[in-house]
């Protein structure tokens, strides 16, 4: 490698090391003195930066304390492109949320000093939660692609991939919400799986229901015929 290559790469790496080191820092000060007690220019000085350093990296405080958790929606779309090919879209989708969770490298959200504290705090802050919303958000775009890909379809032209993401991280938005709320920081698997057990029985039951429909509607329409073929 050439001495005009590694300059880059060194930047890149201390670029790195300055954002790791900013989010760090406000993640630990949101969490032990609240996040309207927390300013910019203190997580700054504790970063050992100055303000407009902070501002090259993060546009507020709090996209700077939930700076961590953008991995995960990669970290999830990962193991959704690597899911078999001939698995339904949704059930693919569950497995690899799944398989996140499990992951003991990936250190999902249970599994990380200190994201259940967070987390509870994004529920109780909305300039908080509005920016972890649009974390979600950025994650499922990514998600719908893929889900795209697998269908070998135009998201701009077909909606199943959006409907299939939506219905997904809806029922992960469901189970972490659930686990927050329920106060057990080991839990998350569970709410997750229990989530997604609720999302099939409320489709299965509207496909069991429309189904009787179109039975139904069967039955009297051949009765119908019956009568009128009656002499």
């Amino acid at each position: 490698m050439t001495p005009e290559r590694r300059i880059p790469e060194r930047r890149s790496r201390k670029a790195r090391r300055t954002r790791d080191t900013l989010a760090q820092a406000a993640f630990e000060l949101v969490l032990d003195r609240g996040l309207r007690n927390v300013t910019v220019e203190e997580i700054a000085e504790a970063a050992d930066v100055d303000r407009r350093t902070f501002s090259r990296y993060f546009p507020s405080k709090e996209a700077a304390a939930l700076d961590s958790l953008r991995g995960d929606g990669d970290r999830i779309n990962a193991a959704l492109r690597a899911r078999p090919a001939p698995e339904p879209p949704l059930l693919a989708y569950r497995r690899a949320v799944l398989d996140w969770l499990a992951d003991p490298v990936a250190e999902a959200w249970h599994r990380r000093p200190r994201i259940f504290e967070l987390l509870v705090v994004a529920e109780e802050e909305p300039t908080l939660y509005a920016v972890f919303h649009h974390i979600r958000v950025d994650a499922q775009e990514d998600s719908i692609a893929i889900v795209a890909d697998r269908l070998g379809v135009d998201p701009r032209q077909d909606i199943r991939p959006a409907v299939t993401v939506a219905a997904g991280a809806g029922a992960l938005l469901a189970a972490q919400a659930a686990w927050v709320r329920g106060g057990r920081p080991d839990a998350l698997p569970e709410r997750v799986v229990e989530a997604f057990d609720a999302l099939a029985e409320t489709v299965g039951a509207a496909e069991s229901a429309e189904a009787a429909q179109a039975a139904r509607a069967t039955e009297a329409t051949e009765a119908a015929a019956e009568t009128e073929a009656s002499p």
